[in-house]
């Protein structure tokens, strides 16, 4: 396989979102009727005429890599280049008329994550980064804040089901009190803030690896850490989030550590 060309890949996966938004947009004005899935989750045209607005494009681009994508599944392929796709993360929002959706793309590339677009076409926002090459927010390379006391963090949960079953559990409780402010924009959104230095970690657990994949290389190359509740690195089966700024990050897994 040919070396990889980064800013070939980030230009298809901006095209890709772009396609996407174009469908999206569409069937919000429209409306849409809803399905579920086997799991219980909700599912709509919208969902699956996104992910093949994605997967042109992306063929079209970079037709050595293979694709994962929420709706029609991996491709049988090239193990070394992996495109992650979820054209509509937040299908309960998009059903529901409130903006907190988006489309998510990352790469994987021979086991690291390499690049991301996350797109939030109605909600008016749109963040990519690749790696080595800063993030990106509406055409401004943005950084996590410098905040390295607890004190004067704010934190940002979503998700937490699983965790009101853990040990980890009274630990939150601590950490909401100890910290500057809390709050649950959740999905895409607190991950952006995180990203451009508007908020200081953000904590969640029941989350899919294409839910996140773009979202981790975005905080990453803001200057942040992404990592699982456990402080492991990302893989294909990771299903929890702590990110944040190096110094809240690191204080608050040491807490978490300590509580499990």
């Amino acid at each position: 396989m040919a070396e990889l060309n980064l800013s070939h890949a980030l230009a298809a996966a901006r095209e890709a979102a772009e396609a996407a938004a174009e469908v999206l947009r569409h069937y919000w004005r429209r409306g849409v009727d809803i399905e579920l899935k086997s799991d219980d989750t909700p599912v709509t045209v919208a969902d699956r005429e996104a992910e093949m607005a994605i997967r042109e494009v992306l063929q079209k681009a970079l037709p050595e890599a293979s694709i994962y994508g929420e709706e029609f599944g991996r491709d049988e392929g090239n193990p070394e280049l992996l495109w992650m796709v979820d054209p509509l993360d937040g299908t309960k929002s998009f059903v529901r008329r409130t903006p907190f959706f988006s489309t998510q793309i990352a790469l994987m590339h021979r086991g690291e994550l390499v690049l991301g677009v996350s797109s939030a076409p109605i909600y008016g926002e749109t963040m990519w980064a690749s790696a080595g090459g800063g993030c990106w927010f509406e055409g401004e390379q943005v950084r996590v804040a410098a905040t390295s006391a607890l004190a004067q963090a704010s934190l940002s949960i979503g998700n937490v089901k699983s965790l009101t079953a853990d040990a980890r559990w009274m630990e939150l409780g601590s950490l909401i009190r100890d910290t500057n402010r809390i709050r649950g924009y959740g999905d895409f959104c607190h991950y952006h803030l995180l990203a451009r230095g508007s908020l200081d970690l953000v904590l969640e657990s029941d989350v899919n690896i294409l839910d996140i994949a773009a979202l981790a290389v975005i905080v990453r190359e803001a200057g942040g850490l992404f990592t699982d509740l456990d402080g492991q690195p990302l893989t294909l089966d990771s299903r929890s989030v702590l990110a944040g700024t190096p110094d809240i990050h690191e204080a608050v897994l040491k807490r978490l550590r300590s509580a499990r």
